[in-house]
Formats: structure tokens, C-alpha cells, sequence
């Protein structure tokens, strides 16, 4: 396995600045992520700082047991306590089966920084994941991608979501989802892996009760023994911990608001695209009622109702909610990483693309709370590349970065037009230019005698070019099935490095990857080295 860094054709103007430390970028955040010293000024601030490091230490060492942890992971939750450890922390809903790669680069994100930071900065750095389980977006985690050649097909389960409830609070159909598990292996390749591979996600399944416990125990069988620590954001013992925390954002919320509304403004003054939503009658926090998860804004006499009038609250009685029932509070795309950074000394974010977008916005947001937003760490962005798509870009002389930024398909069509000589594009173009010279008397006759027969030498023309035509396509036909499997090669190239036009980690899942080359391929990109400040890189399996 060696790794090689490529640049990415990318419309995001943002995050391109961000890499290159742009002055104009890095004004959006108070860290620049790409120097070391800044994580040691971090940690001074942090030093500054009081956390529930005991409480913490308890709740996260119930649950990470629960959903069997390895005693690496147990023993990094112990470390906690010393108050001058922090964490590396990054999140992501609960996707089935981890959902799409980019979960899996996220975490190996985590746990290289943890690792590195660690070494140079001689204290405790725990990798945390941080599983979103709040979100309410089941649309968002319902489903896998998997190869279908020629395309990527959705497999989704068939269980409903009977209301607007947080995943979290969300209890698995396992019979739906044993039925759903048994049409992906049907899609699979029998390898040497395959049935403890079947075997080890059946087990996961039965001693799951929610979709949060079925991905904290796949992530624990995928990195069983890096130390990575996982938190379920919606934990009612962690909401306990919160409760506080929620009270400061009450009472903040109109210089949050305001600051991410301006703070907004400006980056689009910057020309930077946030796809975010922000006005300063935003609430940024989320009340369960009936059930549902309510979006709550502030009413212009001070009060705050749902976003659709669902529900009303005075300020006095949401704040008895977040002392009495903080359970039933979750925090918004704008408020979790304030609740994120309060709840845990963070060293450093990882995000993605879209992430690091609307952190672009929150630098008020953690001021009004006298807080400094951590380094926000652009995630790692891979592409894995088995060895049989490796031997066919050789054999056809494709740059794995084309073919990653653009796919093989222009490749593929002068490949099969290469296959004849001349092409038969070619030829059918010399026949059609002899014949409209062949044709061009008789054309010019006709017109001469009459203005009707010109339009019918005119259409007779058309004719002989629409019959030549005829034939290239049928000819051109023949060649494509003579050259069927080398064809077939381009597509499996797209289908792996450039699937539905985008990048692979966006579409692919990791099961057919842990199929082909074992349950341990997760953990063993995280022994490998990587550059943060590279666009992407392509993993040579």
C-alpha cells in the first residue's frame, strides 16, 4: 500500500484559499491549521479553560463499553481525566454501514492528527468521533451505494420514519434491515473475507437496538485498536452535561444570531458560496415536542416558537427546560460546534468541505460565548485504487488524476475509434464529402430546371448521407461488441474512480473494500502518512 498526493478539480473557492493560508480565508477562523505552533497556542487556551473532564469520563466510558470497545479506547477515555489532555474530534450522522467512504477518511483523519499531535506536542491527544445523533434526516443514512455495473445503485431499507424524531431516539426494524444486508452480499464477490464478514455485521445487527449502536459497533470492529473514542451527540446522561451549556446559548442567542448573520454576509462579500440560512430571529436550537424535532426562532416579543408554529415558549420556561429536560434540546448546524468546543477541550476540528464552509461563519458565534473556535482541519479526501484498475490505467496511459477529476470516458470513445484505420468516423466523412461532389451537378441541374426538383435533389441528398450513416453507426456497433470486454474496462475505471461524475468517496461504501481486501484495510490507512494541506490522494492497494 503506498499513498500518492493529486490535486482535484474543485468549484470551492473557499476551501482552495483555506489550503493556499490565504489572509483572506484564515480571517474567517481564529487558528490557521497548517502551522504547528498554532495548535500550542490552542493548548494554552484550553489550559485556561475548565471542563466536566470526571462527569465526561464516566458517561463516555458506559457507552463506548456498551458498544464494545477495545481497552485502547477505554484507556484514552481514562486519559480524559488528566486536565491536560484534549481531543481531535470530528462527526457524522450514523449511515448504514458508516455510510459513504468519506465517514471512514474522516476518522482516519482523527486518528492520524490525534497521533501526530500527540508526538509533537508531548500531552494526551484523544481521537473523538462525534455521531450526530440528533439529526433527524433519515433520508440522509437510510441507504448504501453499490456497484451495479455500469452505474452505482441505491440500496435503501424499508423501514419508515413515522416522525421527525432524532435518529438517536429512532429504534432499528432488524428484520428490514437482516433482509437489506442480505441483498448487498448477494451483490458481493465471494472472497476469502466474505462470510466472517457476513457473520461479524449479523452479530453487530442482533445486539444493536438503534441505528447509533449498529455504527458504533461496525466502527469498533473497523478500528478495534486505535483508540478512538465515539459519543453519541443525543446521550440524555450527555444532554445532563449540557444542561448549562444550552442556558449560555439561550441567553446568547441574539449575538449569535446577529454574528453569524453579518459573519454570513461577509463571505459572500468574500465570494465564498455557504450553503446556510441564517437571520438574526434564528433560535440555532431545536425542541423536541410531540415528539418531533422543532426547529425553534425567536418571535418579536422575545418568545420562541417553532419555525412552522408548532409550539411556544417563553425564555423563563426554556430555560427551565434546558435545568430540568435538556434532553429534550439539540443543537442546530450552527450551535453544535459551540456545544462541541464547551463540552470537550478541543485541540482541533476535522471537517469536511461543506463543513468548513459554515464554520467560515461561527467566529462570533464562539466569541459571544468568550470562546476561540479550535483549528478547523480540512479532512483528508482519498481515493482507493485497486490493483486491477491500477494495471489497466498503466496499460491505456491514463493519469490516475485525470481519470479521478474527469473519468475515462474520452479515453474509452478514442480508444474504440482506434481500433480502425482509418476510424470509421473517418471514412464516413471522406464517403459523404465524394458524394455531395459526386452529387453537386446533378443538384445544380435540377434547380436549373426547376425550383421543386432542386428541393428534392436537396432531400435525395439527404438520403445518401442519412443511408452512409447508417452503416458508420451499424459498423461502429460491430466494433464495440468485437471489443466488449476492453470497453468494459474504461466503465469498471469510471465506476471505481469517477462514480455518478463525482468522487468516490462521496458514492462508494466501504463493504465491497473490507470484502475484497479485509476487515483490517481501515485500520491500515491509518498507519500511512498524509499531508493536511493536499487537496486528495490516491491510495495504491
Amino acid at each position: 500500500m503506498w499513498i500518492q498526493p493529486i490535486n482535484v478539480t474543485s468549484s470551492n473557492t473557499l476551501m482552495t484559499n483555506y489550503r493556499n493560508q490565504s489572509l483572506e480565508a484564515l480571517r474567517n477562523f481564529h487558528y490557521n491549521p497548517f502551522r504547528q505552533d498554532e495548535y500550542t497556542k490552542r493548548f494554552e487556551e484550553l489550559n485556561q479553560r475548565e471542563f466536566q473532564r470526571e462527569e465526561l469520563s464516566t458517561h463516555l466510558h458506559q457507552i463506548n463499553k456498551e458498544w464494545g470497545a477495545s481497552n485502547q479506547t477505554l484507556q484514552n477515555i481514562e486519559r480524559l481525566k488528566d486536565s491536560n489532555s484534549v481531543v481531535v474530534v470530528g462527526g457524522q450522522q450514523a449511515g448504514l454501514l458508516t455510510g459513504p467512504l468519506y465517514t471512514i477518511h474522516k476518522i482516519v483523519s482523527i486518528i492520524v492528527m490525534a497521533r501526530d499531535q500527540e508526538e509533537s506536542l508531548g500531552v494526551p491527544v484523544i481521537p473523538l468521533f462525534w455521531i450526530a445523533g440528533e439529526d433527524h434526516d433519515y433520508d440522509e443514512i437510510n441507504h448504501i451505494y453499490m456497484p451495479y455495473s455500469p452505474r452505482m445503485k441505491k440500496f435503501r431499507i424499508l423501514q419508515k420514519q413515522l416522525n421527525k424524531s432524532s435518529i438517536s431516539d429512532m429504534e432499528m426494524d432488524q428484520q428490514a434491515i437482516q433482509t437489506w444486508l442480505d441483498r448487498l452480499f448477494s451483490q458481493l464477490g465471494e472472497s476469502s473475507y466474505t462470510n466472517d464478514l457476513y457473520a461479524m455485521l449479523n452479530q453487530k445487527l442482533e445486539s444493536s437496538e438503534t441505528f447509533i449502536d449498529f455504527f458504533a459497533q461496525i466502527i469498533f470492529a473497523l478500528f478495534d485498536q486505535e483508540g478512538l473514542v465515539l459519543l453519541d451527540s443525543h446521550h440524555p446522561s450527555l444532554r445532563r452535561l449540557e444542561s448549562n451549556y444550552f442556558k449560555q446559548m439561550i441567553r446568547q442567542q441574539p449575538a449569535i444570531s446577529e454574528g453569524v448573520t453579518q459573519a454570513l454576509h461577509y463571505t459572500a462579500q468574500q465570494g465564498y458560496a455557504v450553503n446556510l440560512d441564517a437571520d438574526i430571529q434564528d433560535g440555532h436550537l431545536f425542541y423536541t415536542y410531540n415528539q418531533n424535532r422543532v426547529l425553534l426562532v425567536r418571535g418579536e416579543d422575545g418568545t420562541w416558537e417553532g419555525k412552522q408554529g408548532e409550539c411556544r415558549l417563553t425564555t423563563d420556561e426554556l430555560m427551565e427546560v434546558a435545568d430540568h429536560y435538556p434532553e429534550k434540546l439539540s443543537n442546530n448546524v450552527m450551535t453544535r460546534p459551540i456545544m462541541q468546543d464547551l463540552v470537550l477541550p478541543t485541540l482541533a476540528f476535522i471537517g469536511g468541505p461543506g463543513e468548513i464552509g459554515y464554520w467560515s461563519t461561527l467566529k462570533p458565534a464562539f466569541e459571544a460565548l468568550d470562546i476561540q473556535m479550535p483549528p478547523v482541519v480540512p479532512r483528508l479526501s482519498l481515493s482507493l485504487l485497486d490493483r486491477t484498475s491500477e494495471k489497466w490505467l498503466s496499460r491505456h496511459l491514463i493519469d490516475v488524476s485525470s481519470a479521478i477529476n474527469n473519468g475515462v470516458s474520452e479515453e474509452k470513445n478514442q480508444w474504440i475509434s482506434m481500433q480502425s484505420y482509418p476510424p470509421i468516423e473517418q471514412l464516413s466523412d471522406e464517403v459523404k464529402r465524394a458524394i455531395e461532389r459526386a452529387h453537386r451537378p446533378l443538384k445544380e441541374k435540377a434547380h436549373e430546371i426547376r425550383d421543386d426538383l432542386g428541393q428534392v435533389a436537396e432531400k435525395n441528398l439527404f438520403y445518401l448521407f442519412r443511408d452512409v450513416e447508417f452503416l458508420q453507426e451499424r459498423m461502429e456497433h460491430a466494433l464495440e461488441e468485437k471489443h466488449a470486454r476492453e470497453l468494459q474496462v474504461f466503465d469498471e475505471i469510471d465506476l471505481t474512480l469517477h462514480p455518478e461524475g463525482g468522487l468516490q468517496e462521496r458514492i462508494w461504501n466501504i463493504l465491497p473494500w473490507v470484502n475484497q481486501y479485509g476487515p483490517e484495510l481501515p485500520r491500515r490507512l491509518t498507519e500511512l502518512s498524509y499531508d493536511f494541506q493536499q487537496p486528495h490522494h490516491v491510495i495504491y492497494l
